[in-house]
C-alpha cells in the first residue's frame, strides 16, 4: 500500500524543517561512529578500573573482541512497573555470557511514580526527572566501555528520558526491554466511581483505599492506558522494542526470554558484527511520524504531546504541534482502553494489541513500512506475536482480526474517524486537548472563567459549594517555570462530578493533566504559560471564554487582552521542599511546553 499522501507531506515538511539539526547530529553521529569500538582508545588503566569487578567476565572485558552491553536500569521497588526490573541485569549477563559476549550495568537512573506523587509537592519534581534521567544515563554510558546499551524503563518521565539518551549516544545500538503490565485487578470504571463518591463524602477513606489497592494491586504496569502504557506502546511501533514485547506480564516464561531475546538482538547489532544499527539510524523523522500515529490510534496519553518533541530534538528532529493535529485529522481511533472505554491494557492485548494494529494501519498506507527497527529492515515484521518454543522466543503471525470489537477495532469500523487530540490555538495562546474519551456535545464549552492558581484551590472552592453554575476552570501557573507543571490529575473526580450534575465544564490550564485524563473537556499546556506572561495571565473572573475543540480554538471572547495588565502569583513557596531547591536552575531555563519543555536538550 503507498504512503497516505498526508502522512507524506507531515513528514517532508518535518524532515525540512530538521534539515540543519538533523544533518549536524548525523555528522556528529558518524564521526562518534567512525572510532570503533570504544574501549580500543582506552589505556589499560582505565579499562583495570571498568572490569575490575567483573569476575569470570574480565577476560573477556580486557581482550575486547566481543560486545559488552551497557545496561542503564530504572529500577526501583517502589514502582511496580520497574520492580520487576530487579533480577533482569543477572539474565542479560547470563544471555550475554552464553552467546559468548558480556554485560554490565553501567548506571541507574532516577525513576518517580506519578501515581504516589499526584497531587503532592513531589510532582513539581516529575517533569523534570525526564532531563536528570537523560543525563544520568550519559553519565553512565560516558565511561566509554560499551559496544551497545540496554535501556530497563517503562513509566512516565522514564522512557522519554532515556530515548534522549539513547539519541545522545546514538552512534551505539540501543534496545528497549519493557517489564510488562501488572495483571487485570478492579476494573478501572469500578475504581473511578469510589474516587468520585469519596470526592463528594458518600464513603470514607476505608472504602477509597480498598478500590485503590484492588486496581493497583502487583508487580508490572499500571493497567489503564496512561503514560507509562503509551510509551510502551510507541517503543514498539518506533522500533525500539523487540515485536510484541510491550504487553506480556511480569515474571512469566515468554517475558523471560523476550529478555532473553533482546540481549542477543543487541549483541548481533553492534558494530563488531555485520548488522549495525545504531540508534541514530533508528530515530529518523519517519520513526517519529510512526510514533504520532501510533499516539492517535491508541487514544493515547496527551503526556506525549510535550515528551515526543524533546525525544525526536535529541535526534535533530523537530516536531510541531500541527503535526500532532494534523495526523490526527486522518488516523482513526482504534482502540478504548480506559479512560477511553472500560477495558485495560491486558484486554487490549489479548483482542490482537499492537500487532492487529500496525498490520491495519500498514495496509491503510497510514504508517511509514521502510524504518529501520532493532528487529530489522520494516515495521512489517510487528505484526508477528512472539510465542514460546522450547524455552525461546519464536515469531508467529499475528492475528488479521480484531477478537473484541467491544476493545480493539479494524480501520473499516473505527471507535472514531479521528486521533481525539486536537491543536488549540487563539487569543490564549496554543495549547491541545484530548477529545477521545469526552462527549461529542461537550466538545464545545462557552462560558464564564473561575480563575484560580492552584488545584488545591479549586477543589477547595467545590467543598465551600461555590461551583454551582457553568465555568471554564482556569488553573494558572503551573507551567513548567511557574512549578515544573505538576499533573492537575486529582482534578478529575471533582470537574467529572460538576459535569455529572449537568453544569458545562471545561479546565484550562498551563499545566498538564494525567496520561489517564479523561471525560472533561481540557485545554491543556496552555503556551505561553503565566509565568512567561502569557494570555493566560490576563483573564479575569467573568470573562466569556470559549473552548471548541471542532474547530480548534481557545478564545476569551470580546475582551482584548492586550489591554490588561499581566497577573502575578506568589510562586516564592514553589522553590523549597522536597527537593524542589535542585531544580531552580531548571525553572529558570526550561523552554515552552510546546517545544518539549526541555532543560538538557
Amino acid at each position: 500500500m503507498s504512503l497516505h499522501p498526508k502522512i507524506a507531506e507531515v513528514t517532508d515538511r518535518i524532515r525540512a524543517r530538521s534539515e540543519g539539526p538533523r544533518r549536524e547530529y548525523l555528522d556528529r553521529m558518524a564521526r562518534a561512529a567512525a572510532e570503533g569500538p570504544r574501549r580500543a582508545h582506552m589505556t589499560c588503566g582505565n579499562q583495570a578500573h571498568a572490569f575490575a569487578a567483573m569476575g569470570q567476565d574480565k577476560d573477556a572485558l580486557a581482550a575486547g573482541r566481543v560486545p559488552n552491553i551497557g545496561i542503564i536500569t530504572a529500577y526501583n521497588d517502589m514502582l511496580s512497573a520497574h520492580q520487576p526490573f530487579e533480577n533482569y541485569p543477572a539474565l542479560i549477563r547470563e544471555a550475554a555470557r552464553a552467546a559468548g559476549a558480556t554485560a554490565q550495568v553501567a548506571g541507574g537512573v532516577p525513576a518517580m511514580c506519578d501515581g504516589v506523587t499526584q497531587g503532592q509537592t513531589g510532582m513539581e519534581l516529575s517533569l523534570f526527572s525526564r532531563d536528570v534521567i537523560a543525563m544520568a544515563a550519559g553519565v553512565g554510558l560516558s565511561h566509554n566501555v560499551f559496544d551497545a546499551a540496554i535501556y530497563l524503563g517503562v513509566c512516565d518521565k522514564i522512557v522519554p528520558g532515556l530515548i534522549i539518551a539513547a539519541a545522545t549516544f546514538g552512534y551505539i545500538p540501543s534496545v528497549f526491554l519493557p517489564a510488562g503490565p501488572m495483571v487485570s485487578g478492579l476494573p478501572n470504571d469500578q475504581k473511578a466511581k469510589v474516587r468520585q463518591q469519596f470526592a463528594t463524602g458518600e464513603v470514607g477513606r476505608d472504602e477509597l483505599m480498598a478500590a485503590e489497592m484492588a486496581s493497583y494491586h502487583g508487580p508490572g504496569t499500571c493497567t489503564f492506558y496512561g503514560t507509562a502504557n503509551t510509551n510502551q506502546m510507541l517503543m514498539e511501533f518506533m522500533g525500539m522494542h523487540l515485536p510484541g514485547a510491550s504487553f506480556v506480564n511480569p515474571n512469566t516464561p515468554l517475558r523471560d526470554a523476550l529478555t532473553v531475546a533482546g540481549t542477543e538482538r543487541a549483541l548481533q547489532i553492534t558494530a563488531l558484527g555485520n548488522d549495525f544499527r545504531p540508534a541514530s539510524d533508528i530515530l529518523d523523522e519517519r520513526t517519529f511520524v510512526n510514533g504520532l500515529v501510533g499516539l492517535m490510534a491508541t487514544g493515547g496519553s496527551t503526556n506525549l504531546v510535550i515528551h515526543l518533541p524533546a525525544m525526536a530534538r535529541a535526534a535533530g528532529v523537530i516536531l510541531d504541534l500541527e503535526d500532532f493535529s494534523d495526523i490526527s485529522e486522518i488516523v482513526p481511533l482504534m482502540a478504548k482502553v480506559y479512560p477511553n472505554g472500560l477495558a485495560d491494557v491486558n484486554h487490549f492485548h489479548a483482542a490482537g494489541g499492537l500487532g492487529f494494529m500496525i498490520g491495519e494501519l500498514l495496509n491503510a498506507g497510514l504508517l511509514h513500512d521502510d524504518t529501520v527497527t532493532v528487529a530489522g529492515d520494516g515495521l512489517e515484521r510487528y505484526t508477528q506475536e512472539p510465542k514460546l518454543q522450547d524455552g525461546r522466543v519464536a515469531y508467529a503471525p499475528g492475528t488479521s482480526t480484531t477478537l473484541n470489537e467491544k476493545i480493539l477495532r479494524p480501520l473499516t469500523n473505527p471507535f472514531h474517524a479521528h486521533g481525539g487530540l486536537t491543536q488549540l490555538s487563539g487569543n490564549l495562546g496554543r495549547g491541545v486537548i484530548k477529545t477521545s474519551a469526552v462527549a461529542e456535545e461537550r466538545h464545545i464549552i462557552e462560558a464564564p472563567a473561575r480563575i484560580f492558581h492552584t488545584q488545591e484551590a479549586v477543589k477547595e472552592a467545590f467543598k465551600a459549594g461555590t461551583l454551582t453554575e457553568d465555568a471554564i476552570i482556569v488553573v494558572r501557573f503551573q507551567g513548567p517555570k511557574s512549578n515544573g507543571m505538576p499533573e492537575l490529575h486529582s482534578l478529575t473526580p471533582t470537574l467529572a462530578v460538576l459535569q455529572d450534575r449537568g453544569l458545562k465544564v471545561a479546565l484550562v490550564t498551563d499545566g498538564r493533566m494525567s496520561g489517564a485524563s479523561g471525560k472533561v473537556p481540557s485545554a491543556i499546556h496552555v503556551c505561553p504559560e503565566a509565568a512567561d506572561g502569557g494570555p493566560i495571565a490576563k483573564i479575569r473572573d467573568g470573562d466569556i471564554v470559549r473552548l471548541d475543540a471542532t474547530k480548534g480554538t481557545i478564545d476569551v471572547i470580546d475582551v482584548d487582552l492586550d489591554t490588561r495588565d499581566v497577573a502575578t502569583a506568589d510562586l516564592t513557596g514553589n522553590g523549597n521542599g522536597v527537593g524542589r531547591e535542585l531544580f531552580e536552575v531548571f525553572r529558570q531555563n526550561v523552554g515552552l511546553a510546546a517545544d518539549g519543555a526541555g532543560v538538557a536538550v
